[in-house]
């Protein structure tokens, strides 16, 4: 399923612009980007500073009613570290329940909230990463994507790989299987959302 990128300047909040986007009807998956956020949110309500060349986006989808909360971060927090490792040259870790690290400095962290919309619960998430600079914070080491790559980081790769990654992740998320077991074949049929066959594979079970 593709994601549709919209991109602004300058921005309240990313999350806040999902928000005011999903309560006008706009429910396509959508990923929204920024060059700055004036009042950007961390956990809590936390300021988050942001700071020109990083990146704050928000992506957005429908939640469907089969799936937990739990089991959707797992899978977003592991589908955002392995977008990021491919720029940087040190392995990166996740932080519960929102910081990705590296060498146990922060330097992703992760927003999430639930919208509901005509009765549909929309998932939001929103993502700041610090790539070629880091905020001062107290008590808290943080540090930057450009620290660990000897080449310049472009943060159009970045867009465009995390983009890849939650659409294939979208994609999973929409599927099901349903299995038909015997004694010496078993038939395994990919179905979507909406109950469209995509794929029928038999495997011999002798």
């Amino acid at each position: 399923m593709k994601i549709q990128i919209i991109k602004y300047d300058s921005v309240d909040s990313t999350n806040n612009v999902a928000i005011r986007r999903i309560k006008k009807g706009k429910i396509k998956p959508t990923l929204i980007i920024a060059n700055l956020q004036k009042r950007g949110r961390g956990q809590y309500g936390r300021k988050w500073t942001s700071y020109r060349g990083n990146i704050f986006m928000s992506f957005y989808f429908n939640l469907k009613k089969s799936v937990t909360i739990r089991s959707l971060s797992k899978k977003i927090y592991t589908t955002l570290k392995k977008s990021l490792e491919k720029f940087v040259n040190e392995k990166i870790t996740i932080k519960l329940p929102n910081d990705l690290l590296i060498k146990g400095s922060k330097v992703c962290g992760i927003l999430q909230e639930t919208v509901t919309y005509n009765n549909d619960k929309y998932f939001i998430v929103g993502i700041g990463i610090n790539v070629i600079n880091s905020p001062k914070i107290n008590n808290k080491q943080v540090s930057f994507l450009q620290k660990y790559n000897n080449n310049k980081i472009n943060k159009n790769d970045i867009y465009t790989n995390i983009k890849n990654n939650f659409e294939k992740f979208i994609w999973l998320k929409n599927m099901y299987l349903i299995g038909d077991i015997g004694n010496t074949e078993t038939k395994i049929c990919l179905f979507n959302n909406k109950k469209k066959l995509l794929k029928k594979k038999s495997l011999n079970t002798t």
